[in-house]
C-alpha cells in the first residue's frame, strides 16, 4: 500500500510570489489513469466478497420473512453490562399442538400443551467464533421474577418465587429473558425459541443424528426404547430421546445430560457432513429450522451467515457443555413446590466465564483423565502377568490402584506367558465395568467370559506401557461438571 502524502506546509509571499492572472479559459485537466494493479486488486476483492457474502445472502434471501418475530427486549431497563461474544437464550417450548395426530400418538405427545419452556439454555459463541459454551438451566430451578404484567390476566405482579419454566407461562419471552438475566447477570443478545416441530425438521434435514449408549434406554412415557450401541435417530425418535426423563434415577438432570450429548452429536453432524460448506444445503437446513421458530428482530440472515461461517471450523472439541451446579434438590417453596436450588458460588464461576468470554473449564491436556461410565472405585480387578517380564504384574496392579481401581493387590502369573496384547476378561453382565477398565488400558482386548463373576481380570501383555487416568463421566461431578463435545459424542 502506498503511504499517504503529507499536506504541504503553507508558504509565505516571499517564498512563493504571486503569479500573474491567467487569461482565457483554463485548459482541461486530463483524467488521471488508475494503475492497472489497483484495478485488478479491486476486481479480485469484489469477487472474493461476492463469493463469501453476496452469494450467501442471495441463497438465504427471503428467509428473514419465514421467521416469526417476538420482542423479548421491549422496554427492558437496568440490564447487565454487555460482554464479549454472543449470548443466545435458546428456549425449547412444548408446541405439541402443531404436530399431526399420528405423530403425537407414535411419539407419546398426547396431553394438553403446557405453554411453558421445556428446555432453557444459554448458548455463548466466543468473540473469535472458535468456541461454543452451552449452559443448561434446569426448568425446575428456583427463581424470582422481576415485577411484570401477567400476559394472560393482564394483572400487575410484584417479583415473586417461581420455577424457572413458569416465567414463560406468566410473561412469555420477555419475562423469561428478564428472569434469566436477573439470575445470571449475563446480558442476552438474541432469543431463539424452538418447538417440537422445528426440532424434528432440523434432525431430519441433516439426515439424522448418531448417538451411542452403553446401556439400554427405555422410557414408557416417551416410547423410547434403544438397545446398547450406536443409533442414527431421525426426527421423532430424536425427540423421544431428548424428552426422556424416566430411563434412570436422574430424572430431569439425566435428561439434560442426554440433551447435551445430542447437541454435541448434532454439531458434529453439521460440521462433518459438508452442510455448512454447501450453500444450498445450508439454505435447506436453515429453512427447516426457521420455518417454525420464533426469534428477536435482530436475529436474521446476517447472524445466520456469521454463525455458519464460524461453525465451518468447529469440531466436537470446540463446544463445551454444563448444567448449572445444584446445591439442593427438592428445595421446597410455599406456593411453588419442589425446586432446584443453585450452588451460588459455582454458578457464578460459570456465568463470570461467559461474561469474560472465557472457556468454562481449562482445556484438558493429554494426561487429563478420560471419563468412563463406571466409577473405577466400584470395579474390582485381578491382575495377572502374561509375560516372562519379572514384576510386570505388580507394576500393572499398582498403576491401576493409583488410578482408583479396586485391585486385589495380589497379582499372579497367568497360565500363558507369551501374551502379546493385554486382555481384559469380564463376565458379560459387567460389560460397562469392562469398558471402563479397557479405557485405562488403550489397545487392550475385551474378552467376554461367561460365569466369571463381578471381578474383572487383566492379563498384562508385552504391549503394556502405562495405565491412563480415568474417572466417572457423570457431569454432575468434577470441575463444574463441564464436558467437551468430543467427550459426550460417539468416538
Amino acid at each position: 500500500m502506498p503511504t499517504p502524502s503529507r499536506s504541504p506546509r503553507p508558504r509565505t509571499a516571499a517564498q512563493h510570489p504571486p503569479r500573474p492572472p491567467r487569461r482565457g479559459p483554463r485548459p482541461p485537466v486530463p483524467p488521471r489513469r488508475k494503475p492497472r494493479w489497483a484495478l485488478r486488486t479491486a476486481t479480485t476483492l469484489s469477487v472474493v466478497v461476492l463469493a463469501s457474502a453476496g452469494i450467501g445472502h442471495a441463497v438465504l434471501s427471503g428467509l428473514d420473512e419465514d421467521i416469526a418475530r417476538v420482542d423479548p427486549f421491549r422496554d427492558m431497563k437496568n440490564r447487565p453490562e454487555a460482554g464479549h461474544g454472543m449470548n443466545i437464550l435458546l428456549v425449547g417450548t412444548d408446541g405439541r399442538e402443531k404436530v399431526g395426530r399420528a405423530e403425537r400418538e407414535e411419539y407419546r405427545l398426547g396431553g394438553t400443551p403446557c405453554h411453558c419452556t421445556d428446555t432453557i439454555m444459554i448458548v455463548h459463541i466466543s468473540e473469535d467464533r472458535d468456541r461454543a459454551s452451552i449452559v443448561s438451566l434446569p426448568r425446575d430451578s428456583y427463581a424470582e421474577t422481576p415485577p411484570h404484567t401477567d400476559r394472560v390476566s393482564g394483572e400487575q405482579h410484584r417479583g415473586h418465587p417461581v420455577k424457572l419454566n413458569a416465567a414463560y407461562a406468566e410473561g412469555g419471552p420477555q419475562l423469561t429473558v428478564r428472569t434469566v438475566e436477573k439470575m445470571t447477570r449475563v446480558k442476552i443478545d438474541h432469543y431463539l425459541e424452538v418447538d417440537f416441530t422445528s426440532f424434528m425438521k432440523t434432525v431430519d434435514v441433516v439426515g439424522g443424528v448418531e448417538i451411542c449408549t452403553d446401556q439400554r434406554l427405555k422410557d414408557g412415557h416417551t416410547g423410547l426404547d434403544l438397545p446398547a450401541g450406536r443409533h442414527t435417530l431421525r426426527g421423532g425418535q430424536a425427540l423421544s430421546y431428548v424428552r426422556a426423563r424416566h430411563v434412570d434415577g436422574a430424572s430431569d438432570l439425566g435428561r439434560m445430560r442426554r440433551q447435551q450429548q445430542f447437541m454435541a452429536a448434532l454439531v458434529h453432524r453439521a460440521t462433518s457432513s459438508g452442510i455448512l460448506l454447501n450453500p444450498m444445503k445450508f439454505r435447506d437446513v436453515t429453512r427447516a429450522v426457521l420455518g417454525s421458530v420464533r426469534a428477536d428482530e435482530g436475529f436474521g440472515t446476517g447472524e445466520l451467515l456469521d454463525l455458519g461461517r464460524a461453525m465451518r471450523d468447529f469440531s466436537p472439541s470446540s463446544s463445551e457443555f454444563t448444567t448449572v451446579p445444584i446445591a439442593k434438590m427438592g428445595h421446597l417453596v410455599k406456593g411453588v413446590g419442589s425446586t432446584l436450588k443453585w450452588d451460588t458460588a459455582k454458578a457464578e464461576h460459570i456465568f463470570d466465564a461467559i461474561r469474560r468470554d472465557q472457556p468454562l473449564a481449562a482445556h484438558p491436556t493429554r494426561e487429563a483423565a478420560r471419563r468412563v461410565p463406571v466409577d473405577p472405585q466400584q470395579i474390582r480387578v485381578q491382575v495377572e502377568n502374561g509375560t516372562r517380564t519379572a514384576g510386570l504384574g505388580r507394576r500393572v496392579d499398582a498403576a491401576l490402584a493409583a488410578t482408583g481401581f479396586a485391585t486385589t493387590r495380589t497379582p499372579a502369573n497367568a497360565a500363558e506367558q507369551n501374551v502379546e496384547r493385554t486382555v481384559v476378561a469380564y463376565d458379560p453382565r459387567w460389560d460397562r465395568s469392562a469398558k471402563s477398565l479397557a479405557a485405562a488400558l488403550p489397545g487392550s482386548e475385551l474378552r467376554a467370559v461367561k460365569g466369571q463373576g463381578p471381578t474383572l481380570k487383566v492379563i498384562a501383555g508385552a504391549d503394556f506401557v502405562k495405565v491412563h487416568k480415568v474417572r466417572a463421566q457423570d457431569p454432575g461431578q468434577g470441575e463444574l461438571g463441564v464436558v467437551r463435545g468430543d467427550e459426550v459424542s460417539c468416538s
